[in-house]
């Protein structure tokens, strides 16, 4: 029904579930009570589930998906908690410049020299009573970071995407091109510092295009986000203006390799998945920033989509095609290409990946200039909080979908289809989508 406006019947009901035949709700848990906001990223380890908040971050039992259950929260405010787990630890990024690194901490400007924003480190040894360790400042804060492991297993880097400068900010003074890299060993917790401040943009990067939402486009001033591929030696970059590679061969000196644009439909460089072999990357469009309709027939296919790029024999990238979920959204729902994760299915590349209020879309890509939904999950306008709700993020891990929507907590889903299901016998010890692992190892079959 492409160009044809979305009728008020296609619309399902406030909160009301429509989904593919093919896709079963296991489960949902509702949001712990202590955290207040909205819930954000989530990691995987194990048994269990990491699920970022506003407010701090949850730990799940999914060892029985069918009863997941909330094992604790650390109330500890300072959005977004962009989150990620590694051993014992796990990394929350923080990005509401606060008045200390602390949990009790308040809001407080970002021109105040004293203030602090970055990353938070945690022990969740005993997953009942998890233990803030260290915080470590960074420049324009922590957005979202990245987790690198060394090949010694004796550190992870974590690399550290932020960007709006002012000049009224000490310490997020523009041009702000860089990431930052925390250096974490993994004996010593408490020493991880800031070991560099690359400057991937020595150029500036893209100088955006003036105007407001929905034809404005992002100037480059440092990443969104950053996903590594560290057997690979490989990592992609969504940095608001452009994509970029990177060889992380020696992950504390990462260098860029490849630059791409797309002028007429790029509003804003979001994120970056690897397919399998490494052969291709899946950048996402953030426009309207996540708190528009951007899923109705006036903005159309193109635009506020995924974009797939080829990564040629010469490591540069060539546009194969877009993909925007097919199902118009009510001009309440915020609708956004936002982040995801690989199916593990050998042969093919099959992507699920979350849209805020547009749900959750499971897409082959397999052939990327006509990517096609094979899967989705969604629920109608959620009416009392409008362009605020929705699916932040939706990962497939060892066998179901897990989805962390703002205000309605974690989804379990279960796809049951023939192009997907060789993918249940493939199972991870770990989970952090902005760090992919290749699952030709992995089957146990």
């Amino acid at each position: 029904m492409a160009g044809l406006p979305a009728q008020a019947a296609d619309i399902p009901a406030p909160g009301e579930i429509v989904k593919s035949q093919n896709i079963t709700h296991v489960t949902n848990v509702p949001k712990p009570e202590a955290l207040a906001d909205i819930n954000t990223d989530m990691a995987f380890q194990g048994d269990y589930a990491y699920v970022g908040n506003y407010y701090g971050f949850s730990i799940y039992d999914i060892k029985n998906p069918k009863k997941t259950k909330v094992v604790s929260s650390v109330v500890c405010p300072g959005g977004q908690m962009d989150i990620s787990v590694y051993g014992d630890l796990v990394f929350g990024s923080v990005d509401s410049s606060r008045n200390d690194d602390s949990c009790n901490s308040t809001g407080q400007s970002a021109a105040v020299k004293e203030s602090w924003e970055g990353i938070r480190i945690f022990d969740v040894r005993d997953k009942k009573n998890p233990r803030y360790i260290k915080s470590v400042e960074t420049n324009c804060g922590s957005h979202t970071h990245t987790l690198v492991p060394d090949r010694r297993g004796k550190n992870v880097y974590l690399y550290i995407s932020s960007y709006s400068p002012n000049a009224a900010f000490p310490d997020c003074q523009p041009p702000h091109d860089l990431i930052s890299i925390v250096k974490v060993p993994l004996r010593d917790p408490g020493s991880a510092s800031v070991i560099a401040t690359p400057n991937l943009f020595p150029d500036g990067g893209f100088p955006g295009v003036p105007g407001s939402y929905p034809n404005g486009k992002s100037a480059t001033t440092g990443c969104h986000d950053i996903t590594a591929y560290p057997e690979k030696g490989i990592a992609a970059g969504a940095c608001m203006g452009e994509g970029i590679l990177m060889d992380i061969r020696d992950p504390e000196n990462p260098r860029v390799t490849a630059t791409v644009r797309d002028e007429t439909n790029f509003a804003f460089w979001h994120s970056a998945t690897f397919n399998n072999s490494g052969s291709r990357v899946i950048f996402t469009d953030e426009l309207g920033g996540g708190t528009r309709a951007t899923c109705n027939a006036a903005i159309g296919p193109d635009r506020g989509a995924n974009a797939y790029y080829d990564i040629g024999a010469d490591g540069q990238m060539t546009f194969r095609g877009y993909f925007k979920i097919p199902r118009h959204q009510d001009d309440t729902e915020n609708c956004v290409a936002h982040n995801g994760s690989l199916i593990p299915v050998k042969g093919k590349d099959i992507m699920v990946q979350a849209w805020y209020q547009g749900g959750i879309s499971v897409v082959d890509f397999t052939d990327p200039a006509n990517a096609q939904e094979i899967a989705f999950f969604e629920r109608g306008p959620d009416a009392p909080n409008p362009l605020s709700g929705g699916h932040w993020s939706a990962y497939y891990y060892n066998g179901y979908i897990y989805g962390s929507d703002f205000n309605l907590g974690l989804d379990v889903l279960k796809i049951n289809d023939p192009r997907t299901n060789k993918a249940n016998g493939v199972k991870f010890d770990i989970l952090n989508a902005q760090t992919q692992q290749s699952y030709k190892d992995h089957g146990h079959h």
